[in-house]
This record gives structure tokens, sequence and C-alpha cells, in this order.
């Protein structure tokens, strides 16, 4: 077996463990960002190379200064070179950061940036001469981001949503006859105008479905044939 899949961050590595180490983080970087790319997220194949890339350089860079030709020992009290590559994974939070947007009830990137987070990890693993730990968390990573992705649409979860019905403040609508057919229930929340001067009636919907869109509008026209709708809202949609 070749010794940079067995040496663990060897005190003097050579170009050929340097370049083993780089093809290895741009291969894998590349097979997960080949995944976001497909799936249109911000950041895909260009992104995730160069992100675990960087974290591969940096801790090279520790690797190399790890080196104890003509060091004398008060030298390695006062430098931690592994500081480096941790500022590196602490500066890719700003990035995961700048991934997630938040619109009111609904929240996108936040696996984006898990992702950029965790090539960080591999990318360190990469560079620090941990092959077959970056190896084993790259297959293991595309199974989550990919195959794993079927799941997502196979479970039926719960789906939330806002809706608000016009009505007398006197009288709260009842929901149940409409809405348990479809297994949906109904939390009363308020009664107040809409932006219109119209009383509304303001309800959290909730229920179980594997396509979100598909179960809302199937809620929103039965609920619309029985009741005048104000307005429906879906909340709380994370990806």
């Amino acid at each position: 077996m070749p010794s940079f899949l067995t040496d663990a961050m060897p005190l003097t590595p050579s170009w050929w463990d340097i370049g083993a180490r780089i093809a290895l983080t741009v291969v894998a970087g590349g097979l997960i960002g080949l995944d976001r790319e497909r799936g249109g997220h911000a950041a895909g194949f260009r992104t995730t190379i160069l992100v675990a890339l960087a974290a591969c350089l940096a801790m090279i860079q520790a690797n190399l200064l790890l080196s104890t030709d003509g060091k004398t020992f008060s030298y390695f009290t006062q430098m931690d070179v592994l500081r480096f590559p941790l500022g590196v994974l602490t500066g890719v939070g700003f990035i995961g950061g700048g991934a997630i947007l938040r619109r009111g009830d609904t929240m996108t990137g936040v696996t984006t940036a898990a992702t950029m987070w965790f090539m960080t990890v591999v990318g360190l693993c990469f560079g620090g001469g941990q092959v077959v730990i970056g190896m084993i968390a790259t297959v293991v990573a595309f199974i989550v981001l990919s195959p794993m992705k079927r799941l997502d649409n196979w479970l039926r979860c719960e789906r939330k949503a806002t809706l608000v019905i016009y009505g007398s403040s006197s009288a709260i609508p009842d929901l149940s006859d409409v809405l348990e057919p479809l297994e949906c229930s109904a939390l009363f929340g308020s009664v107040k105008r809409t932006e219109d001067g119209r009383m509304g009636t303001t309800f959290e919907l909730r229920w179980l479905a594997k396509d979100p869109d598909a179960s809302a509008r199937a809620i929103l026209a039965a609920v619309s044939d029985a009741h005048e709708v104000a307005e429906f809202s879906m909340q709380s949609t994370t990806t």
C-alpha cells in the first residue's frame, strides 16, 4: 500500500504526498460540487472545490511547518501551526452564513452552508495526510446529498401554513368538516382586521404530506369552496 495512504501527517512529506493530497481533494470537491451544481445551488462545482482545496493547502502548510529541521525546542512553545487550518475552518463559517437566506418563515441555503463546512473538514483530512478518512467522508457525503435526498421526497413530513378567512369577530369559522378529509388540523390564532379593513380569522394549518405544493393547493381549494380566503401562506421551508 502506498505510504501516503498509511502515514498520518509525516514531518517531511514528499512532493508525491503533497500532489496526491491535492489531487484527491480536487476529486472529492468535484464529486460533491457536481451534485450541488446539478441541483442549481449557489455553491456549486467550482465553489466546493475551492473551499476544500483551501482547507487542504492550509493543512499542508501546517504540515510543512511541523518539520523539526533547524528548529529549537523553544520554537514549538512559541508557535502553534495548527491554528492556521483552524482559522480557515472558522472563516468558512462566514461563507456558510452568506449562503443562508431567510424570507419571512422560509429559510434556504442551510444544506449548502453545511456542505461547505463539511468539505472544509474533508480538505483538512486530505491535507493532513488522513487520506482514507477523507475518502470515506467524501463517499458518505455523496450518499447523504444524492441518493438519500430521495428519502426526503418519499417521507410524509409535517407541513405548516397560515390561513386567514374573512368573517365577523363574533363567530369563529369551523374548518373541521373541510380539513378532516384531507388529514389537516387547524389551530385558531387570532381575529384581526386585514389590510383591506375587513375582519379576518387567522389559523395555523398542519398536515402530513410528501408533496407540499400539491397538498397545499388541495387544502386551499377545499377551504375556498366553503369560505372566503383572505390569505394563505406556507411556513418554515428549509433547504
